[in-house]
């Protein structure tokens, strides 16, 4: 067996990079980019960002992809990089101590009860595969 490079034993328990797809990399790049331009290089870093923008503009991009708008027309990018751009933003706000918090009190648990819910009605209208996971073609 060949033994292993001493950087390649310490390299390999540092966060990686290689990981995460190089083209979806480069296209995020493309949509900081774009607002860069428009909005000044790493301004969410020079002045804090309230969470409830960046929250609203990728719900605003995943509703609009989610309903078959590939591509935002103002930047002829696509709805999804914009959203993780958005994500991207705020995440690195939170990182540098540079938002707001205006995220509403926090809620009471309820994703339990919800999934207790969807649990039954699947016990009672049980089928093979459920009409909405069907894939057509």
């Amino acid at each position: 067996m060949k033994s292993i490079n001493p950087k390649d034993a310490i390299g390999s328990t540092k966060p990686p990079i290689t990981t995460v797809p190089m083209n979806v990399m480069s296209e995020l790049g493309v949509a900081m980019m774009e607002g860069a331009i428009k909005y000044g290089k790493h301004n969410y870093r020079v002045s804090p960002v309230r969470a409830s923008v960046y929250v609203d503009a990728a719900w605003r991009h995943l509703s609009k992809w989610w309903e078959g708008e590939d591509i935002d027309p103002d930047s002829e990018l696509s709805h999804v990089i914009k959203a993780i751009a958005s994500l991207t933003v705020i995440r690195d706000a939170m990182m540098q101590d540079s938002w707001y918090d205006d995220r509403p009190v926090k809620a009471k648990p309820y994703i339990e009860k919800l999934q207790a819910q969807t649990d039954a009605v699947v016990k009672k209208y049980p089928v093979s595969v459920p009409p909405h996971l069907e894939i057509d073609g």
